[in-house]
């Protein structure tokens, strides 16, 4: 009797990674997804980078955010410690954490806050905690324009225009009421 090769029965694979079951078991083809250059964003911009990861995490564990940004503040073997300008922004976000709930759900016409994209709703928060309650009445668009740039560096292809035109309706009515 002769060691004859059995035949592969399995699949190709279909793109890089794994294959993932589909609804009807079939198999996806993943996106290849390419990480945006952490190089080519300004600090400041990096900055508030992290201080959205807390804010995305408090939300994930459904912990308060000033909770997770005193473990993100001691520095680990596995990350450095939270910038000082990424606390400030958590910081400003927790004390006014309802009121701009309360404005995002208002303001975001036909998406509950809880519909909202995970990335997108942290993005959202501290954007308008900042354009709100701290940037410059000069300083705005700049930092509009920054929280849509996060917004096109983390999350998905249509974010950048909603976070965008979210961000500017919020400022909008703020300056109208103010």
């Amino acid at each position: 009797m002769t060691d004859a090769p059995t035949p592969d029965t399995r699949q190709p694979r279909k793109g890089p990674g794994l294959p993932l079951p589909g609804r009807d078991g079939e198999e996806v083809e993943f996106e290849r997804t390419i990480p945006t250059r952490a190089d080519r964003l300004h600090s400041r911009t990096r900055e508030r980078i992290r201080a959205v990861d807390v804010l995305f995490e408090a939300d994930a564990r459904r912990t308060p955010v000033l909770e997770v940004l005193a473990e993100r503040t001691v520095r680990s073997a596995a990350q450095t410690a939270l910038p000082a300008r990424a606390r400030e922004l958590v910081e400003l976000y927790a004390p006014v954490a309802e009121e701009i709930d309360d404005q995002l759900s208002t303001h975001s016409r036909d998406w509950p806050l809880q519909r909202m994209p995970a990335v997108d709703r942290a993005i959202l928060r501290l954007g308008a905690a900042e354009v709100l309650h701290q940037a410059p009445a000069a300083e705005r668009g700049t930092v509009i324009g920054e929280y849509t740039k996060i917004a096109e560096a983390l999350s998905t292809e249509d974010s950048p225009r909603f976070v965008n035109g979210l961000l500017q309706r919020l400022l909008d009515l703020h300056e109208l009421l103010s």
